[in-house]
């Protein structure tokens, strides 16, 4: 919702020392969630007393109390001015125990930040809808695509590291958009680099050593019609992660020839360079990248791909030979 706070707004309050006494954290985005929550968790109370002021309750766990916490919140802290609970799970509480909160909402402890952790939220209740009314629920959305650039520069920046929009949108090309295995990489950066300037060369020289950089390869191969080597890094890649990752491949070049088929739209109609890098949302160097692949294709090639891509998918959910299936699609792809 509009009127829910930030993940960012709340680290704000934090960097001042100023969080509010109590939030509803909730949403699809449960990395940054976990991000937030440990950044709190570290800096909120002091290292000394953490052990008497922070406390985690799990709401699934018959044994705990919604009573028993709001009289742990009510109680004052010891040995600093700030106490923390966190209560996970609270989806797990009943309605008639959610509303037992309510009071202590409307008249919380200022001395206590008291966290409430929701995987699903039904703002019909009571519970819920308060927490809302009084601006403390923290909706943790997905990220689309172009924040997804911007978060990878912030995370970046905190883990010490300088990465410029260019080397961020490459890394995210590579990665992908899942949180957890970015700031994976970005880890990797750092301990390879230390506090230097990160570019593409800096990024690509360490997915060589990766496994995200096979599948990365394996749509470069793809996209020249490079048949033998197509297959080379395919087999390299099946024989290294197994047929989890078959679906993946196949999501990745559906993802790529739809890239291929709307730059060279773009170019067909009059547009340039730049128009593809606006409309298709990459960095200029590997748009055009993108753009000299597309002339390895004709539209019927394109559309002709998007329906063998569709068998394939038909195929592996069918539990038909995977490795074969994919072996074979490549080999379409690049006659």
């Amino acid at each position: 919702m509009a009127g829910d706070l930030s993940p960012e707004y709340v680290l704000r309050q934090l960097k001042k020392g100023e969080l509010s006494p109590f939030y509803l954290f909730y949403g699809p985005g449960e990395f940054r969630l976990e991000m937030v929550l440990n950044s709190i968790r570290e800096t909120f109370i002091p290292e000394e007393a953490r052990d008497f002021n922070l406390q985690i309750y799990y709401a699934d766990d018959t044994n705990v109390d919604p009573a028993d916490i709001i009289e742990t919140a009510c109680s004052l802290p010891f040995m600093s001015y700030r106490r923390l609970i966190i209560v996970r799970r609270t989806e797990s509480f009943s309605a008639t125990a959610l509303q037992g909160f309510i009071p202590y909402l409307d008249r919380p402890v200022e001395s206590t930040c008291l966290i409430f952790v929701s995987s699903k939220v039904d703002f019909k209740r009571k519970f819920y809808r308060r927490v809302r009314e009084l601006g403390q629920a923290v909706n943790f959305r997905r990220l689309n695509d172009g924040q997804v650039v911007s978060w990878i520069m912030n995370t970046a920046k905190n883990l010490g590291l300088t990465l410029s929009g260019e080397a961020s949108a490459y890394l995210q090309q590579v990665v992908g958009n899942r949180l957890g295995d970015l700031y994976s990489e970005l880890e990797k950066l750092y301990l390879r680099y230390g506090r230097t300037a990160i570019g593409i060369e800096e990024i690509r020289q360490l997915a060589i050593y990766s496994r995200i950089y096979n599948i990365f390869e394996l749509m470069d191969e793809v996209s020249f019609k490079h048949r033998s080597r197509s297959l080379a890094v395919l087999n390299r890649f099946l024989e290294e992660e197994g047929k989890e990752v078959q679906l993946r491949v196949l999501g990745m070049l559906n993802r790529q020839i739809r890239l291929l088929w709307h730059a060279k739209s773009i170019i067909e109609g009059g547009g340039k360079m730049a128009d593809v890098a606006r409309k298709i949302r990459l960095p200029a160097n590997l748009s055009k990248r993108v753009v000299e692949q597309s002339r390895c294709w004709s539209n019927e090639g394109l559309e002709r791909a998007i329906h063998q891509l569709y068998e394939a998918d038909g195929l592996l959910k069918s539990g038909s030979r995977g490795h074969l299936v994919l072996e074979e699609l490549v080999l379409s792809l690049c006659a």
